[in-house]
């Protein structure tokens, strides 16, 4: 077996066991295909897991190393700055555990009893007091990076506004507008010359987390329930299993 995929998870780790959380990245899995979020945390048996992108976590630590200079010395970032936005990364005692996967920021909601978690990536504060939640984004596209307009970034909206939706729940007065500082590597360069250099966006996202809420209690209801649900109609994984069955009849 792969070393980076081992299909079932400990018990432990499934819905009821004692380490079981509804992270942010379960809670979207059950957005995107009930039948495979029941599968992997009813019944311990995960989708295979995309190859890691060790390049945007390194970007991801840096950008964390930069804005976090500017957090010490109490002062704004040139981002901020050239974008006109009014706050500066804030100090808060549980950053650090609110940034850390696997703990980040919980909630334990009172209705379905589950720990809500998810990690975010930075936090800012503005001129009213109010936290924004800022999330950081890499990739290397031709085109600049200027609207959250794409798919894949409906996901991306979703991370924000459970972040918000956690935040608030843990006391603090979260501003709607989050950002994303989104970095795009560059191809237009002469050469690599051991070195490759981004341009950086942020971009303002009005956060609306009205349906988080309902998507927790209908996921926990998924969970409760003793059958398998059905597959969403455009998940690849549910319909590369149906292939493969029709091929083993």
């Amino acid at each position: 077996m792969s070393q980076y995929y081992n299909s079932k998870r400990k018990a432990e780790w499934n819905y009821g066991g004692p380490k079981w959380k509804l992270s942010r990245s379960k809670l979207e899995l059950f957005i995107d295909c009930p039948k495979c979020f029941y599968l992997d945390n009813k019944l311990g048996t995960k989708r295979p897991p995309g190859y890691p992108f060790n390049i945007n976590s390194a970007i991801d630590y840096l950008l964390k190393k930069e804005f976090d200079i500017h957090r010490a010395r109490g002062e704004s970032h040139p981002l901020i700055e050239k974008y006109g936005v009014d706050a500066s990364p804030v100090h808060h005692e549980k950053l650090d555990i609110w940034r850390e996967n696997f703990v980040g920021v919980e909630y334990i909601h009172p209705e379905t009893g589950m720990t809500i978690s998810g990690a975010i990536d930075d936090l800012w504060i503005n001129s009213k007091d109010k936290y924004i939640v800022v999330d950081y984004k890499a990739t290397a596209i031709n085109d600049k990076i200027e609207t959250l307009d794409k798919d894949h970034h409906e996901g991306y909206k979703r991370q924000m506004e459970i972040y918000q939706w956690l935040l608030r729940n843990n006391g603090l007065d979260v501003s709607n507008t989050g950002y994303f500082v989104y970095a795009n590597g560059k191809k237009d360069a002469k050469a690599f010359d051991g070195k490759l250099e981004f341009d950086v966006t942020l971009i303002a996202y009005e956060g609306n987390d009205n349906w988080v809420e309902k998507a927790i209690k209908d996921a926990h209801k998924c969970l409760e329930g003793d059958s398998i649900p059905e597959a969403s109609e455009d998940c690849d994984f549910c319909a590369y299993r149906e292939a493969v069955k029709e091929l083993e009849k």
